[in-house]
């Protein structure tokens, strides 16, 4: 078994977007079962790398207080998950970047093992997660030397994650197993469903231990 050392890694919560569909709430600052969306993955995510950082462009003071670095798209214009991508690279002193979205809080704790197992058995430059139907582009883990590619990428003009993966050798790792951990929120609908599965799984893991 390939194993990654944390040490290699930092982990990007992507928190960048303007979040049209929820009225432009910052959905990493929604609150969801008593903590924020990004709380809740800082606290899944944080085991599995060396480093957290966050990559927002609004409220940084207010990210800035869970501890963890605020890092704001380097290219301005809302560019989509790449720009944040490409602005948390320049900031990692790692090897490898994963890469998570601040809306989808139920994160596995071996996302990052299958996504680098997956890299390593393809030879590849990005292992992104797939949920037994379509890849979930932001769910990544991606060398960090990739940065100047896709800042190129971005300067042509594109913005689509899945269109500049296919410049590069891409594993998919198999998440069918974990379909809760895709569930996000685009609406207030999805926020009290999403609660729901916080609240199952945390009264789960209490009666376990």
């Amino acid at each position: 078994m390939n194993v990654i050392q944390d040490n290699h890694i930092t982990g990007i919560i992507l928190a960048g977007g303007k979040a049209k569909r929820m009225g432009g709430q910052d959905k990493g600052l929604i609150r969801l079962a008593n903590k924020t969306m990004v709380e809740h993955i800082a606290t899944a995510l944080g085991p599995q790398v060396g480093t957290l950082l966050v990559n927002a462009n609004r409220n940084p003071e207010r990210y800035r207080r869970f501890g963890y670095p605020v890092v704001p798209d380097q290219v301005g214009g809302y560019l989509g998950p790449l720009a944040g991508m490409a602005s948390g690279m320049e900031h990692a002193k790692t090897t490898y970047v994963v890469t998570v979205p601040c809306d989808s809080p139920l994160i596995p704790p071996d996302l990052v093992g299958r996504l680098y197992r997956a890299m390593v058995a393809e030879q590849a430059e990005i292992s992104v997660a797939h949920d037994g139907q379509r890849m979930q582009p932001v769910f990544a883990l991606l060398r960090t030397t990739l940065q100047d590619s896709i800042k190129k990428f971005l300067a042509g003009g594109d913005r689509k994650t899945i269109l500049w993966y296919a410049w590069h050798k891409m594993a998919l790792a198999d998440f069918s197993d974990h379909p809760n951990m895709f569930l996000n929120v685009n609406t207030p609908e999805d926020g009290k469903a999403l609660e729901g599965f916080l609240v199952s799984s945390a009264d789960k893991m209490s009666h376990s231990g």
